[in-house]
């Protein structure tokens, strides 16, 4: 340990050093349940590339693990720090670097907020898509080893259609570029999309050039109230059979829009069994949810209203956002699962998971990026009850088995990290995590980025 932090000490700055155990252990984990962490040696906050160089040299030296970390908001304990690590932390490197309309491109750092860099480019009326729930504190270099997604991925896709190329400092300090400034490039293998989704496995994100939209015009949303499940699901299938490409198709259940109710009071219809929203932002978006409504109506909802202005959309998707914080407060602790089936198989997939809570005798709620099958079953129990905490585990896994069974993936979004890893061998098979090993064994041959996840 003294040898450790003698070594970091001669090219760090005192203030990028944590070591005192009552602060490194609050950088222990991640919001993930059921995922085991260990204790760190030290917490480094970089602020340049030679820093992260020098750490990762000094580790290679000492053989000592190193864990990447962002803002710790992710659901898969892939940020937990294993015993004896380097917990090394992003969130200083958090500078935009570039902006180009021309160009269409950001260039930033690895610790730059989500909602930060999304409204410094609209002053430049452009557009960067990728919103996860978490937008307002989740990080780049996050998103990006996390490939997360968000709202809008239905017209615009997730984090890894977005980076067009990396700065990644390698296990033994190098620093490798991947990638591109330019609209097109096929030279190479794409390693720039190896590392995106990585989780930290294969070198430490220290830049990135990320791809921007215009910006659109403002979308305005529609909320539709469905008896069942089911027919919010034959409503999410009219829609993409007719060709629509909403900006948003999201799916609340009942038990989702009763807790965000009784969290904040946001006057959801109580007394349906599916909610349904889908916005635009095309040029006349009035025009187009006029033809989802009747779609909607034609597959049985009860009601369709939609916004008449942006403010009220705004409320809307307000309520969509809140809707993982509402339904931890249902009970002391939650498992959020993230199992994506194919859109034609949504229905399945939610009535399994009604009668999977109804078969472990627990409360789970279901909201949905309904446009691209990417359901977020969110099992609540009481952490304090052996049994009940017992029966959340087995009813997380039997809704992962659920999807793979519908021809779905364990992890849409939220990756694999240490709660998944199981998991990701049955989706993969033998064949596929051998040559994913191979692949960690060419860029960490020593094992030490990001070790006991993924597989």
């Amino acid at each position: 340990m003294s040898d450790l932090l003698e070594r970091l000490r001669t090219g760090l700055p005192a203030e990028a050093l944590i070591t005192d155990a009552d602060v490194t252990a609050s950088y222990a984990h991640d919001m993930a349940s059921f995922c085991e962490a260990g204790t760190p040696a030290v917490v480094v906050l970089p602020r340049t590339v030679e820093q992260v160089q020098h750490v990762m040299r000094t580790a290679t030296e000492l053989r000592v693990p190193v864990v990447p970390q962002g803002a710790r908001t992710g659901l898969s304990g892939a940020a937990n720090a294993s015993d004896g690590c380097i917990v090394l932390s992003l969130v200083k490197m958090d500078r935009i670097l570039e902006i180009s309309p021309v160009d269409r491109i950001a260039v930033v750092e690895p610790g730059v907020i989500n909602a930060v860099l999304s409204r410094a480019v609209n002053e430049h009326g452009l557009y960067y898509p990728p919103d996860p729930s978490s937008w307002e504190t989740c990080t780049i270099g996050g998103n990006i080893g996390t490939a997360s997604g968000g709202l809008c991925c239905v017209k615009y896709g997730v984090t890894a259609e977005y980076v067009l190329g990396l700065d990644v400092v390698l296990a033994d300090g190098r620093l490798l570029t991947t990638g591109r400034r330019t609209a097109k490039g096929v030279a190479g293998y794409d390693l720039t999309r190896l590392f995106v989704g990585s989780e930290g496995s294969l070198g430490i994100v220290v830049k990135a050039v990320l791809a921007l939209k215009p910006q659109p015009p403002q979308q305005l949303v529609l909320a539709a109230e469905f008896p069942s499940a089911a027919a919010a699901c034959d409503a999410v299938c009219r829609i993409m059979e007719r060709g629509h490409t909403p900006s948003l198709l999201e799916l609340m259940d009942r038990t989702t829009v009763r807790a965000v109710n009784a969290l904040a009071s946001m006057g959801l219809p109580e007394t349906t069994e599916a909610l349904l929203l889908c916005a635009f932002d095309t040029p006349d978006p009035a025009a187009d949810l006029a033809a989802v409504g009747a779609l909607c109506t034609a597959a049985g909802a009860t009601e369709v209203v939609p916004a008449d202005n942006p403010t009220e959309s705004e409320l809307l998707l307000q309520a969509r956002r809140m809707s993982l914080t509402a339904l931890e407060a249902v009970k002391s602790a939650t498992m959020i699962d993230d199992v994506c089936v194919p859109r034609s198989r949504l229905g399945e997939m939610l009535a399994g998971a009604a009668a999977i809570a109804e078969r472990y005798d627990l409360t789970i709620g279901v909201c949905s990026h309904a446009g691209d099958g990417n359901t977020h079953p969110v099992v609540c129990f009481d952490h304090t009850d052996p049994d009940e905490s017992r029966r959340a585990r087995e009813s997380f896994d039997a809704i992962m088995a659920l999807g793979l069974e519908l021809g779905g993936t364990i992890t849409g979004e939220h990756g694999v990290g240490v709660l998944k890893k199981e998991w990701l061998a049955r989706e993969l098979g033998e064949t596929g995590i051998e040559l994913q090993r191979g692949i960690k064994a060419a860029f960490d041959p020593l094992g030490l980025l990001n070790p006991g996840k993924l597989f």
